[in-house]
C-alpha cells in the first residue's frame, strides 16, 4: 500500500505541478567571474571559428570538374636488341587519353617477332622436368604462357641440361625475371605534362579553369611549374612532380608507381573571382614505403600485332612499367547567404545558457554554501484555489459555530 501511495504522489506531482524559472541576482566575485569567462569563451568560439574561420555567414558548393592532359617529350635509346631508336608521345603513352590520369612508360621488357607455335616453357618448379611422365597434356597453370602438350624437351637447345614441358604458346616466351637497371627510358624525368582543369560551382553559376587569364600562349610554351617561382603554371615536368611528393624520379621509374597530382579550388566568392586560384600538391599514392609490399611498383602487358613476309602473324609483346598520375581535383565555394547567417547567430546565442546552467550547476552543488543559494533559487507555491477554497471553508464553519451559540 505504502509503494502504491508513493507511485500515485509521483504521478500527482507529474500531473499537477509546474515549475518556472526564477531570476536570483547572486553578489560573488567567483561566480560572476566564471560567468563572464564561460561568455566570453563562447562569443570567442562563435566570432573565431564558426563566423571567420569556418566562415558561417556563407552558403558553400562542392566543385564539379574536368580534367584533360598533354604529355610532351623526346628521347633517344640504342641497345643490341632494338638499336637507335626515338621515342615519342605516341610510344610511352598508354593509351594516348585517359580520363582524369594519364600512364607514361619508364621502363619495359620486350619479347619481338613472338608467333603461335611450340616451344619450352619458361623453367621453374612447376615446369622443369626430367621426362615426359612429369609432363600433363592440356595442363594450364595460374602463370603458364601457354597449353602443355606433354612433351619434356631442352630448353635452349639440345646440349642444355635443363629439360621444361613444351606448350603450345606465342614463342618464344617471354622472360621477364630481369627488370632493366636504370630505367630504359630514364630520360623520361624531362618530360612535361600539360593538366587543363575546368571546375564550376553549379550553386552560384562560377566557372574558371587553371589556364589563368592572364596566361599567354608565349607564356605558356615557355613555363615551368614551380611552387615559389610560377606556382600558376599548369605545365610539370615529371621529376618536378616526384621530387615534391619526397620521391626519387629514378629509383621509381625502375617498377614504376602511382602518382597524385591533386588541384585544390578553396574559393571565397565574396572576394574577387581572380582570387579563385588552383593549389598544387603532390603525393605517392601506391604504397612503396610498406615493408611488407608484395610486387610493388605499377605494370601490365600490350602488343603490337603485324604480318611478317610469309603472311603469319606476329607480334611484339611489351611488359611496361611506368608511372600512372592521377589527377584529383577537389575543394569547395562559399559565399554570403543570410539563411546560414541567421541559423548560426540563433546557434551562437542559445551556446550562451550553458553559462547560466554551468554556474547553476557549481553554485547550487559544489560550493559551501549551496544549501542556502537554493533556498533562495527555489521557491514552492501552493494552489492558490485550494488555499482560498480552504479559507473559505474554514470562515464558513467558524460562523456556523458562532450562530448555533
Amino acid at each position: 500500500m505504502a509503494g502504491a501511495c508513493k507511485s500515485c504522489g509521483g504521478l500527482y506531482s507529474f500531473l499537477f505541478e509546474y515549475d518556472t524559472p526564477r531570476i536570483v541576482l547572486i553578489r560573488s566575485r567567483k561566480v560572476g567571474l566564471m560567468n563572464r569567462l564561460v561568455q566570453l569563451a563562447i562569443l570567442a568560439y562563435v566570432i573565431g571559428w564558426v563566423f571567420v574561420w569556418e566562415k558561417g555567414y556563407q552558403e558553400t558548393d562542392s566543385v564539379v570538374s574536368s580534367v584533360t592532359t598533354k604529355v610532351k617529350g623526346v628521347t633517344m635509346t640504342n641497345t643490341s636488341k632494338l638499336g637507335l631508336r626515338i621515342w615519342d608521345t605516341a610510344d610511352y603513352v598508354i593509351p594516348p587519353q585517359g580520363e582524369n590520369s594519364v600512364f607514361i612508360m619508364t621502363n619495359m621488357i620486350i619479347t619481338l617477332n613472338q608467333t603461335q607455335g611450340l616451344c619450352p616453357e619458361l623453367p621453374d618448379n612447376s615446369t622443369m622436368c626430367h621426362s615426359d611422365e612429369d609432363c600433363k597434356e592440356g595442363y594450364v597453370g595460374t602463370h603458364s604462357n601457354g597449353v602443355q602438350t606433354g612433351k619434356c624437351i631442352h630448353y635452349t637447345s639440345a646440349k642444355s641440361t635443363i629439360k621444361t614441358c613444351e606448350v603450345f604458346a606465342w614463342c618464344l616466351v617471354e622472360d621477364d625475371k630481369n627488370i632493366p637497371k636504370p630505367a630504359f627510358l630514364k630520360n623520361a624525368e624531362n618530360f612535361t605534362l600539360l593538366v587543363k582543369n575546368n571546375i564550376w560551382y553549379p550553386k552560384f553559376n562560377f566557372t574558371k579553369r587553371n589556364i589563368l587569364p592572364n596566361i599567354s600562349k608565349t607564356y605558356l610554351k615557355n613555363c615551368k611549374y614551380n611552387s615559389k617561382m610560377d606556382p600558376f603554371c599548369p605545365i610539370f615536368r615529371l621529376r618536378d612532380v616526384v621530387e615534391g611528393a619526397g620521391q626519387d624520379f629514378q629509383e621509381m621509374a625502375v617498377e614504376g608507381g602511382v602518382m597524385g597530382l591533386q588541384i585544390n579550388w578553396d574559393c571565397d566568392l565574396d572576394k574577387p573571382a581572380s582570387r579563385c586560384v588552383p593549389k598544387y600538391t603532390f603525393r605517392r599514392i601506391d604504397n612503396k614505403d610498406s615493408a611488407h609490399t608484395v610486387s610493388p611498383g605499377y605494370n601490365f602487358r600490350f602488343a603490337k600485332y603485324y604480318q611478317n613476309a610469309a603472311g603469319v602473324d606476329s607480334r611484339t609483346l611489351i611488359k611496361a612499367y611506368g608511372i600512372r598520375f592521377d589527377i584529383m581535383v577537389f575543394g569547395k565555394a562559399g559565399k554570403f547567404d543570410i539563411i546560414p547567417t541567421m541559423i548560426n547567430v540563433g546557434s551562437g546565442l542559445a551556446l550562451f545558457g550553458v553559462a547560466t546552467v554551468l554556474c547553476d550547476i557549481i553554485v547550487l552543488y559544489f560550493m559551501k554554501k549551496r544549501y542556502y543559494y537554493r533556498e533562495k533559487k527555489y521557491k514552492y507555491v501552493e494552489d492558490y484555489e485550494l488555499e482560498a477554497n480552504a479559507s473559505y471553508g474554514s470562515q464558513a464553519e467558524s460562523q456556523g459555530c458562532c450562530a448555533a451559540h
